[in-house]
């Protein structure tokens, strides 16, 4: 241990002689450390942590898959009540089995009126997942069953509104102006379900509580259920998926006439498969990015290092005359450089907790389990052990210098013509090569996914969403059970807002454009012949109130808007987007056509199409457009028929659209104001410009491309300033040949060329190596791409001379110093 405390001082003596060289190491070793560990925190926290659940490898979500029918590209939907209460009483291999449903509820009775996140589940949940209360217990089958207003809330919930009272247990508040009574408090970082993102975590958790007229067979289409069951002891997925498939079986058997064209299967997934798949791709590419921006600084410092190991080869010469051994040497080298990397990895450390803290609020809400993200003693271990392979790494590169030191040639002053010397140019050029084709691959990846989101935003959103406000908001069913009661609120909601200084136009939609919130419904266009292998087609239906489409600027093509005419006595009324025309009626007018909702064994009546409109983005405007037919809100009922029920009350939930001649943000509180002034006790949620919402469907895309474009920014820094370095080192040894070309009459600007060429030569061989290593990536970044191609020729040809023309400017400046040499004291002092 002595003869170690010893040599670390010595190394800390030399390392203290060279100040520049030192602090550029660690610069470039924090910053790739740190990168690479803030990243790693990202793939440790979502893809390689266990779910916070006991045992979760046997927790299993359960789904449906319909066939004949359009449906999500996964192929699989959620279920229905018939299948939660089939499910759960039909099957065997589970030891508990529930359903779920996320919903949003009024919170009252305890502060401001709030609209809190909340979540529907039956008994079986929170036994499947196996995780006990912090305080009290959770809902009973009897409680659920007998739909007693009993609730179990969040910590989150109970630390911001209760103040983390333990007597909280029996207390009551208001959702959705019922009392309910808190049987149980969860502990704080229990998150069920695992939804994407911070802003729709569940504040609370109340009993499914199912009415007889849900899971009659008249409500089986519906499939905004989800499914969670913990499998027996030694029951295997596939054992499970047999279990279900008997009992779905006899689902389909009991379907209503309105629904033999529903073909139903069961899918059984691991809920942690079902969490974080869609993250996967993301995070692998961003890891493989941070990669390379480390491998290149690793290239740099070795570059360094070697420069500064040959520079030094006379002393270590000396030490190997006087009988030091080349071991020794070796493992001064290597440790000089683990004390580097160690002291950047600790900086590197730091700076991934700052980032990780700072940009905490800027990760994308398509990322789940985010509050797992963070540093912990085994990412600091990492972090660690990152340092030290750096350090052996980047040792390895003076430590061959050491070894192949000549004594004598290097004492009689002949090492710069050594073979030795040749080799270490060659190193040195690879390094540099090596930094160029990683770069390029980094930069070429950057111009794909900056051109795919100017593509994104090119879009034609089907709207203008500038100076328009909007707000979700949902009345409570007690107070707004009937129909009447809801259309009065709605048309006293639109004439106060119309009457407000600004308001130019007032409308009310079951869906709003840009939110992401639509679903597909069947129906049946005349004349119409499906595809194969589907009786029907799907769309976006969408319940619209008041002068929506002039509120969101929404053009018409042909035809007419809705009026006051089309209501529920008169004639059905459909307006259709540009898409559900061309597709159900090409080449033709669609005005005057019929299109009725369901299947075509269902005999619900028939709409007339009076008018069409253009196609309307309903999430990020990178998603590929839809069919959608628009109803009026007043006849929505009629148009359901037999798929409706009489539970349904159109109107009673949805979205305000309001479009003023004010900045947006200046009538976000004259909104909530308006609606409080016909009832005080509702709230609104998300009241936010159409800007923002169209922004914020965008940001999954615009986190990819300006992470990796900051990868790539920091990977051709990198790679430029080991060009420099190996062009100024070469400069600098080659100064008395300079100094004689001079001498002998050679113009300097010749110099200049001959420097400057021989780095664009390490930049060709470097982007050749590139572009085919930008080919090979193409395949992983293709799913982030929209309009573009994986290998646009044209984006590949900007990087390389992006890179070609920072290389030669981190050139001429030693170029320069070449060609202002003074010879003639060059000359003497060699």
């Amino acid at each position: 241990m002595a003869y170690l405390f010893r040599d670390v001082k010595i190394a800390v003596r030399h390392l203290i002689r060279s100040p520049g060289f030192v602090t550029a190491a660690l610069l470039m070793l924090a910053l790739g450390i740190g990168a690479t560990t803030a990243i790693f925190s990202m793939v440790e926290g979502v893809l390689l942590r266990p779910l916070p659940f006991p045992q979760s490898d046997q927790i299993m979500v359960i789904s449906d898959t319909l066939s004949g029918v359009d449906m999500p590209a996964k192929g699989s939907v959620g279920v229905t009540p018939v299948d939660i209460r089939n499910y759960t009483h039909g099957t065997h291999s589970f030891t508990n089995l529930g359903g779920y449903q996320r919903i949003e509820l009024d919170l009252s009775g305890i502060g401001d009126p709030a609209k809190v996140s909340a979540t529907r589940l039956s008994s079986g949940v929170f036994p499947a997942l196996a995780v006990q209360p912090l305080l009290g217990r959770f809902f009973t089958l009897q409680e659920d069953e007998q739909n007693e207003p009993v609730t179990v809330i969040s910590y989150a919930t109970w630390q911001s509104r209760f103040h983390r009272n333990p007597r909280v247990l029996g207390e009551k508040l208001l959702l959705n102006r019922r009392p309910y009574v808190i049987v149980g408090v969860m502990p704080q970082h229990f998150e069920f379900p695992l939804l994407p993102g911070h802003l729709h975590r569940t504040e609370l958790w109340i009993p499914m509580s199912f009415a007889p007229q849900d899971t009659s067979m008249t409500a089986a289409s519906d499939w905004s259920y989800d499914m969670v069951g913990r499998l027996k002891p030694g029951i295997t997925a596939a054992q499970a998926l047999s279990d279900l498939d008997g009992v779905a079986a006899q689902t389909v058997r009991n379907y209503p006439a309105s629904m033999a064209e529903f073909k139903m299967h069961p899918v059984i997934r691991p809920l942690y498969q079902e969490t974080v798949e869609q993250a996967r791709p993301l995070i692998s590419t961003l890891f493989l990015a941070v990669v390379i921006v480390l491998l290149i600084a690793c290239a740099n410092l070795a570059g360094l290092m070697l420069v500064r190991a040959i520079n030094e080869r006379r002393d270590v010469a000396v030490r190997l005359a006087l009988g030091a051994r080349t071991a020794t040497i070796v493992w001064h080298a290597i440790l000089e450089s683990l004390l580097l990397s160690v002291t950047g990895g600790a900086a590197g450390l730091i700076l991934a907790a700052i980032s990780l803290r700072l940009g905490a609020s800027l990760l994308p809400e398509t990322l789940p389990r985010l509050s797992a993200i963070g540093l912990n003693w085994q990412l600091a271990g990492f972090a660690i052990g990152l340092s030290v392979l750096t350090g052996i790494v980047c040792g390895l590169a003076p430590a061959f210098a050491a070894t192949r030191t000549t004594v004598n040639e290097t004492l009689k002053g002949g090492a710069r013509t050594s073979t030795s010397g040749a080799v270490h140019a060659r190193l040195r050029s690879a390094l540099v090569i090596a930094e160029v084709a990683v770069a390029l691959v980094l930069l070429a990846t950057s111009g794909l996914l900056l051109k795919s989101f100017e593509r994104m935003r090119q879009v034609d959103l089907g709207f203008r969403p500038d100076h328009t406000l909007a707000a979700a908001y949902a009345l409570p069913r007690d107070q707004y059970g009937t129909q009447a009661a809801v259309d009065a609120f709605n048309l006293e909601l639109e004439n106060r807002l119309r009457q407000q200084p600004g308001v130019k136009s007032v409308g009310l939609t079951s869906k709003l454009p840009g939110s992401g919130t639509a679903g597909s419904v069947p129906f049946v266009a005349e004349g119409y012949v499906a595809l194969k292998g589907s009786s029907f087609d799907t769309g976006t239906m969408i319940l619209v109130e008041g002068n929506y489409f002039e509120a969101l600027g929404i053009s018409l093509i042909r035809g007419r808007w809705f009026t006051q005419a089309d209501t529920p006595t008169g004639q059905l009324a459909v307006i259709v987007n540009r898409t559900l025309a061309e597709q159900s009626w090409p080449g033709q007018d669609p005005v005057g056509k019929r299109l009725r909702f369901g299947t075509p064994s269902l005999k619900s009546p028939w709409g007339t199409v009076v008018g069409e409109v253009a196609d309307v983005t309903e999430g990020s405007p990178d998603l590929p457009g839809k069919q959608q037919f628009y109803l009026p809100m007043k006849q929505a009922n009629e148009m359901a028929g037999e798929m409706g029920s009489s539970g349904d009350v159109p109107g009673n939930r949805g979205y305000i659209v309001v479009r003023t001649a004010l900045p947006p943000e200046r009538m976000e509180n004259v909104l909530p104001a308006t609606v409080r002034s016909i009832d005080p006790q509702l709230p609104l949620n998300h009241v936010q410009s159409m800007e923002y919402t169209i922004t914020s469907s965008e940001a999954p895309r615009r986190f990819n491309t300006v992470l990796i474009s900051s990868f790539a920014a920091m990977a051709v820094l990198l790679a430029v300033l080991g060009i420099y370095s190996v062009i100024a080192f070469s400069v600098a040894s080659r100064a008395q040949e300079m100094s004689i070309r001079i001498a002998l009459g050679s113009q300097r600007h010749r110099i200049v060329r001959m420097v400057m060429v021989s780095g664009a030569k390490l930049v060709v061989v470097g982007s050749a190596i590139g572009l085919g290593g930008a080919l090979a990536a193409s395949r992983l970044v293709r799913s982030f791409l929209f309009g573009v191609s994986a290998f646009d020729p044209l984006v590949m040809a900007e990087a390389a001379f992006l890179l070609l023309l920072l290389a030669l400017a981190a050139t001429l400046v030693p170029a320069w110093r070449a060609a202002s040499v003074d010879f003639m004291q060059a000359l003497r002092s060699e």
